[in-house]
C-alpha cells in the first residue's frame, strides 16, 4: 500500500503536509521503533504528480533519495504505473504528492500519447486519475482558515465525485482554536471519513516562494530547521497509528515490466562511458533523475559543472546538458564569469552536442535583461536575448521538430510541459518547434525553441524521457560521432 496526498486546489497546504510526513518518517519515527543494526535507517520513496521540479528536490532533501515524477502526459499511463512498482521495491514507506485540486488535469477530447483514442473528460493526469491508475487511497488536504459547517459539503463532494477513488481520511489543516476543531468535527461527524490529521495555522513556519514557486533547497539555509520544526509538529498532529500502515509499502505490489527506461537502469553499457557534461548549481536545477538514469544505463558517465564556481569545463566531455532553474536570479554572476561563457561558446561553436532546456536557453543566449530591466551578457551561441516578463507561460504542449537535433529528428512528435517568466527577443531564428497547447485541439499553433545547428537541441520545453529512452540514445549517439569515439 501507499498513499496519495491531495487538495481541493492549490494552495491548501499539500507540500508542507507531504514534507511533514516525510520528515516525520524519516529523522523521528526510527526513534520510536526497535532497528535491527543492519538497517538502521527508515527508507522512504516519494513521488510528484505532473511535470514540477522543486517539490521533488524538497522531497529529496529529507528522505535523501530521488522523488519521481508521475506525469502520464510527459510519459504513459503503463510508464506511471511501472516507475511506481519499481521504485517502491526495497523501501519501506512511499509517499504520493499530487498536484493541484484533486481533480483537476488536462481537458478533454485531446489525443494523448501512447493513447489509441481520446480521453473525456477534464481529470486525465490529475491527482485523482494517478491515484486510480495505482489503486492508492487518499488523503485529502483540506485548507479549513475561512471554514466551519461548511467543511462536511467540500468533504463530501469530493468523496461522491468518483466513486472509483477511495479516501483513506482528511487532513484538517490552518485549524484556529479547540472550539474551531470542535465545529469541524461537529460537522464531518456523520460523514464517517476519518480525520488522520489535524495541523493548526503555522505562521512562524513559511518555506519562502518567488515567481515559478518555492525557492529552492540550495538558496535555503534555514531549510533543516524547517523540516525539524515540521517533523516535531507531525509528531502529534498525524494519527500515526492509523496512518502509518497506510503508508507501508506492499511487497506483492503488481508490476508490469515493458521494454523501457526501467528495464534499461541496471544494463551495463557495452562501450566505453560517454561523458556527458551536467549543469549543477543553484542556477541550473531542474532535471527529472529518470533522465539522468537512462543517460547512465546506456553508458554515459554524468559529469557535474557549474557554470557559477567553475572557469573551465571538466576535460574530455563529449556532450553538454544544461537543464532549466534560476538563472535570471543568478545573472550578474554568470554573466562575470567570462572565461567560462566563452569555453562553452566554443565547445558548442565546435560541434559538442548539447542540451539546452528552458534555463538553459536562456544561458546560452546573447543576454539575460532581469527583472530590474538591466541586461546581462550570456554565452551567446543563440542570437535571440531573453527577457524576464510579467506574463507566465505555463502548461502541457504537444510539438513536432521542425529540425534535426542530437535529441529528435525532424517531423517527431513530442509532448513536454513549459514553465516560464522570459522570452525571447531580437534577431528572429528559425524555430526548432511547432507547437500547440493540448486545449486548442490543434486549431491554433506556434512556433518555439532555436534551431542554429543540427548539434545544439535549445528549448523552453521540458521533456521527460521515461517512455522515450531512444532520445537519450540519439543523444549519446551524437556525442560518440562528434567526439569520432
Amino acid at each position: 500500500m501507499s498513499l496519495v496526498i491531495a487538495g481541493e486546489r492549490s494552495g491548501v497546504g499539500k507540500t508542507t503536509m507531504t514534507l511533514a510526513i516525510l520528515a516525520y518518517l524519516k529523522h523521528h519515527l526510527k526513534h520510536h521503533l526497535k532497528r535491527d543494526l543492519k538497517h538502521p535507517e527508515i527508507t522512504v520513496q516519494s513521488f510528484k504528480v505532473g511535470p514540477d521540479y522543486i517539490d521533488p528536490m524538497f522531497h529529496h532533501y529529507v528522505t535523501g533519495r530521488p522523488c519521481r515524477n508521475l506525469d502520464p502526459v510527459l510519459t504513459s499511463e503503463d510508464y506511471v504505473r511501472q516507475c511506481f512498482a519499481h521504485h517502491i521495491q526495497g523501501v519501506e514507506f512511499a509517499l504520493v504528492e499530487g498536484v493541484m485540486g484533486l481533480f483537476d488535469g488536462v481537458p478533454g477530447n485531446v489525443v494523448f500519447p501512447n493513447q489509441d483514442s481520446t480521453v473525456p473528460g477534464n481529470d486525465f493526469a490529475s491527482t485523482a486519475h494517478i491515484a486510480r491508475l495505482l489503486n492508492l487511497p487518499v488523503l485529502l488536504v483540506i485548507d479549513c482558515s475561512r471554514l466551519s459547517g461548511s467543511v462536511a459539503a467540500i468533504a463530501h463532494g469530493y468523496r461522491s465525485w468518483d466513486p472509483r477513488i477511495k479516501f483513506a481520511g482528511l487532513v484538517l489543516n490552518r485549524v484556529g482554536s479547540d472550539r474551531h476543531l470542535e465545529l469541524l468535527k461537529e460537522a464531518i461527524a456523520s460523514l464517517n471519513l476519518p480525520i488522520l490529521g489535524v495541523f493548526r495555522r503555522q505562521d512562524h513556519i513559511t518555506i519562502p516562494d518567488r515567481h515559478l514557486g518555492l525557492v529552492p533547497t540550495a538558496e535555503l539555509p534555514e531549510l533543516d530547521r524547517i523540516i525539524d520544526k515540521l517533523a516535531e509538529i507531525a509528531a502529534h498532529s498525524f494519527d500515526w497509528e492509523n496512518l502509518l500502515p497506510l503508508l507501508k509499502t506492499a511487497p506483492d505490489y503488481p508490476n508490469h515490466p515493458q521494454k523501457n527506461q526501467i528495464n534499461l537502469i541496471h544494463q551495463k553499457p557495452e562501450k566505453l562511458p560517454v561523458k556527458i557534461g551536467i549543469s549543477r548549481d543553484a542556477a541550473f536545477s531542474f532535471y527529472y533523475q529518470d533522465n539522468l538514469d537512462i543517460l547512465a544505463s546506456l553508458g554515459a558517465e554524468l559529469i557535474p559543472f557549474s557554470p557559477l564556481e567553475n572557469s573551465q569545463l571538466p576535460p574530455g566531455l563529449q556532450g553538454l546538458y544544461f537543464g532549466g532553474g534560476f538563472p535570471e536570479m543568478f545573472a550578474q554572476q554568470l554573466s562575470e564569469n567570462v572565461t567560462f561563457r566563452q569555453a562553452i561558446f566554443q565547445a558548442i561553436q565546435s560541434g559538442m552536442p548539447t542540451i539546452a532546456e528552458c534555463g538553459g536557453l536562456m544561458y546560452l543566449s546573447k543576454s539575460i535583461t532581469d527583472f530590474q530591466a538591466k541586461s546581462w551578457p550570456m554565452v551567446g551561441i543563440l542570437p535571440s536575448s531573453t527577457m524576464m516578463d510579467r506574463y507566465l507561460t505555463l502548461g502541457y504542449r504537444r510539438a513536432i521538430a521542425q529540425k534535426n537535433t542530437p535529441l529528435l529528428a525532424a517531423g517527431e512528435v513530442i509532448f513536454g510541459h513549459e514553465f516560464h517568466r522570459s522570452r525571447l527577443v531580437s534577431e528572429p531564428v528559425a524555430p526548432l518547434f511547432k507547437t500547440w497547447r493540448l486545449s486548442q485541439q490543434d486549431t491554433e499553433s506556434s512556433h518555439e525553441g532555436c534551431a542554429v545547428n543540427q548539434n545544439l537541441h535549445a528549448s523552453y520545453i521540458h521533456l521527460h524521457w521515461g517512455h522515450r529512452p531512444e532520445i537519450a540514445q540519439r543523444f549519446l549517439k551524437s556525442c560518440q560521432i562528434k567526439s569520432g569515439s
